[in-house]
């Protein structure tokens, strides 16, 4: 077990989770990034270690990251302030598994991205998710940086594959993220 503190928020973290060794010293540090498979949200270990070094379109590879974050805009200000300017259509459209879809403009910067928003619980998740192309063929989604404490916030990437899933991987994620977090 690992004694960390991200941003002075405390964790307590088993090592097989931390992608980096320097986090493994534990510590104060200015982000930390975290790695499970889903759905059994287990670290690493030498039996998955084939798991961990791929890149599949249906990896089960979860990536966690704590950063520090003096914005920690919520998701409702991040998807008004930072991505609406960029939509085609405000309202949105029914999407896939209960999730609203929004596709950005042309030449915005996020064009080759789709932006889905849903309700986990009473929170908002907005999901930016890259479509798969040519030169793109494992593609990842976002879950967009969420506040978990002054100053710090808190992302997980999943594959798109895993999009139907999304639920299970929010809920997961929170989950992990509350285990380890030292009250």
């Amino acid at each position: 077990m690992v004694q960390v503190q991200v941003r002075g928020t405390a964790f307590i973290i088993p090592a097989n989770y931390m992608e980096s060794s320097a986090a493994r010293a534990g510590g104060e540090l200015d982000s930390l990034v975290l790695s499970a498979l889903f759905p059994s949200w287990r670290g690493y270990s030498e039996a998955d270690a084939r798991l961990f070094a791929g890149n599949a379109p249906d990896s089960p590879v979860i990536r966690l990251s704590l950063r520090g974050d003096p914005n920690n805009l919520d998701p409702e200000a991040r998807l008004e302030r930072i991505y609406m300017p960029y939509m085609v259509d405000r309202k949105g459209a029914a999407g896939p598994f209960g999730l609203t879809q929004y596709s950005f403009a042309k030449e915005s910067g996020y064009e080759r991205n789709d932006l889905f928003a849903g309700r986990s619980g009473n929170k908002l998740v907005l999901l930016l998710c890259e479509r798969e192309s040519g030169d793109l063929p494992s593609p990842n989604c976002l879950a967009i940086d969420r506040p978990l404490a002054p100053n710090l916030s808190f992302s997980y990437r999943f594959k798109r594959a895993y999009l139907a899933r999304w639920q299970e991987v929010s809920a997961g994620a929170d989950m992990l993220i509350a285990k380890f977090r030292k009250r």
